[in-house]
């Protein structure tokens, strides 16, 4: 797979753990920046993490930021990105499993390097079961999701 992975100069302490860790499991990294500690800002590292998601450039993404909320946030407002903040690998595998999440957002002034790592690789290995016989419900879930992102109701 090819995984996005874009920054704020809060997230930026993370950065080369996080892409160590896509490679060690063999995905290609598509590096989105920030370049630096300086500060700069997250909506904009976002949005082109999220276009490339978008367009196919990449599979999945992971934005960091210092409290991994701002990119969370800011990712969501974009159509077709699912992105959740997890710190800890039982969200970030069961997000994909079952809420076919997309985005992984992380905090760089939250959790450490090697937590980072291991969120990074369990999100990575997960792949979506809405599809598979007896797990349909998590396909129709995410349906409904999908409605409300195009502005419908679910009543």
């Amino acid at each position: 797979m090819r995984i996005a992975v874009a920054t704020d100069h809060g997230g930026f302490i993370l950065k080369e753990a996080v892409i160590g860790a896509i490679e060690g499991v063999g995905h290609d990294v598509v590096d989105y920046g920030t370049d630096s500690a300086e500060s700069v800002d997250y909506p904009d590292f976002t949005e082109t993490l999220c276009r490339a998601v978008q367009e196919g450039e990449a599979d999945r993404g992971v934005l960091l930021c210092g409290s991994g909320v701002g990119v969370c946030i800011a990712a969501n407002k974009m159509n077709g990105i699912y992105a959740a903040l997890c710190h800890d690998t039982y969200s970030a595998h069961q997000g994909v499993e079952h809420d076919h999440m997309n985005v992984l957002c992380l905090g760089g002034r939250v959790i450490g390097s090697d937590l980072a790592k291991e969120i990074v690789q369990s999100f990575l290995k997960a792949q979506f079961v809405g599809n598979q016989t007896g797990q349909e419900r998590h396909a129709r879930r995410v349906g409904k999701v999908r409605k409300l992102e195009n502005g419908k109701s679910l009543r």
